[in-house]
């Protein structure tokens, strides 16, 4: 039966909820991937692309230093660690709460990027080196297992004989010669035997030497030495997958198969058919898309996970006026939030004087709004800045704080969501040493603090603050 809880993916510091898909961002820092081989070879613009993604939606940034396109050379540990590592390093430079893969297949490669602080272990050769297994014992990364041997002793389609003489009529009256079907694609049974059984061994085989289940996902390899009637078969048996009690990973992006199948020669063409097989996938039940579109990826994604599935998300914004009739502005700014389609507001808290702070030169109102949404958080946040706009925010970049603010939409908290990013950044770095933030969530929550550090949210005590709570100043009728 197909797995309905599933759960979170441990991986390193992070605990990634899966009980939505995850979009996994491919960079691959190469000079001859099949796909975009030379596109972020530069270091500098590998980084760049890598904080693109995040605030395109990427969950996850996958970072590999070596091509394993059909044909590739294989490369040497110590050149794909040259590679990676500074990506790697100037990625969590920037974003430092970022959920950040190493896509290696050698062990020494792995444990450098454990060690500059990646969370997950992507082995294309599924974990088969034992010194791959320590690397990951030795961590508390996530590990991608992928299947890549090669399929033996399969038909490329299977062929029965059929008797076409009708039941009863005697041998010597047959007049109708037997014939032979043949099925368009190869059996099942034999495939998913092969690649189950194997992520299947080499899972137990891990979790033996110390790795727990938890942070276990399985890849059965599309593309790795299986031709495109084989992957579109294992695409199609997901759900067997997913019964095995690891999150799926589906890798079908901008592959040969895919271009089989949509009749597109070039692979930067294939993105569309590429979507179309990742939300097959998720259908039947995988949670994380490793793609090289992130964006439309991201878009066809939450565009079908809000027609097709409820799943509403607690959240909080801070919101801050220091310009014009502050309490009206705050007013008006939940109003515009209650109206942000599929989302609305719980409850809002009394609207507090508090100290300025970050280079802010005047006092501040400050409240903290409690919503429900199903948006993705990256397209939330958008909305927000959209409601800064409507109350006519203007930003300077050259003043602290970008300067006086008409109105201020902060998301500081979506439930079971961490992200990293320039546009977005969950939960918010500053949000455990915000007073003007604890103060007004007291009105909407029993415990704030524990409900933050519980949530992996660590909070000041009240005298190391910034931002300090000074007065009250009355209930927002935003009703």
């Amino acid at each position: 039966m197909l797995r309905e809880d599933y759960s979170t993916w441990r991986c390193g510091r992070h605990e990634l909820s899966l009980t939505r898909p995850r979009v996994m961002g491919i960079l691959n820092v190469t000079p001859d991937s099949f796909s975009d081989g030379g596109d972020n070879f530069d270091t500098t613009q590998a980084i760049a692309r890598a904080l693109q993604m995040l605030d395109e939606g990427a969950d996850i940034i996958d970072v590999g230093g070596e091509s394993t396109r059909p044909g590739h050379t294989p490369l040497a540990a110590e050149e794909e660690g040259e590679r990676v590592v500074p990506v790697i390093r100037g990625i969590l430079a920037a974003a430092p709460s970022a959920i950040v893969s190493i896509d290696t297949r050698h062990p020494a490669v792995a444990k450098m990027a454990v060690r500059l602080g990646v969370s997950i272990i992507n082995d294309v050769s599924g974990f088969t080196d034992p010194a791959m297994i320590q690397v990951a014992a030795e961590s508390s990364c996530g590990c991608i297992i992928m299947h890549w041997n090669k399929l033996s002793g399969v038909s490329s389609r299977r062929s029965v004989t059929l008797d076409s003489a009708r039941p009863g009529r005697p041998p010597q009256q047959r007049q109708i010669p037997t014939s032979t079907r043949r099925f368009t694609l190869p059996e099942e049974a034999p495939l998913m035997r092969e690649i189950m059984g194997f992520l299947g061994d080499q899972a137990r085989l891990v979790m033996r030497a110390g790795v727990s289940h938890g942070r276990i996902c399985i890849d059965p390899g599309p593309g790795f030495d299986k031709n495109a009637d084989e992957d579109i078969v294992i695409q199609r048996a997901t759900h067997k997958l997913a019964s095995m009690g690891y999150p799926v990973v589906t890798a079908v992006s901008r592959k040969r198969f895919v271009g089989s199948v949509s009749g597109v020669i070039d692979p930067d063409g294939r993105d569309a058919a590429s979507v179309g097989m990742a939300l097959s996938a998720i259908e039947h039940g995988a949670r994380i898309v490793r793609v090289h579109d992130v964006a439309g990826t991201a878009q066809a994604l939450n565009g079908y996970w809000a027609v097709s599935k409820s799943d509403s998300r607690q959240g909080f914004v801070s919101l801050g006026s220091n310009l014009g009739d502050r309490m009206a502005n705050l007013t008006r700014a939940v109003k515009l939030i209650n109206q942000i389609p599929l989302t609305c507001v719980v409850q809002v808290s009394r609207a507090y004087e508090t100290e300025p702070a970050y280079g802010i030169a005047t006092p501040v109102a400050n409240a903290v709004a409690e919503i429900r949404s199903e948006l993705h958080p990256v397209v939330l946040i958008d909305a927000l800045l959209n409601v800064e706009d409507q109350l006519k925010r203007i930003r300077d970049p050259k003043q602290p704080g970008h300067g006086p603010r008409t109105i201020d939409c902060d998301l500081v908290f979506v439930e079971g969501e961490e992200h990293a990013g320039g546009k977005l950044t969950l939960p918010h770095p500053h949000l455990g040493e915000r007073d003007y933030v604890l103060v007004p969530m007291e009105d909407l929550l029993h415990d704030p603090v524990r409900f933050l550090m519980h949530a992996g949210v660590p909070v000041y005590a009240p005298e190391e603050r910034v931002g300090h709570v000074t007065a009250e100043l009355g209930v927002l009728d935003w009703q």
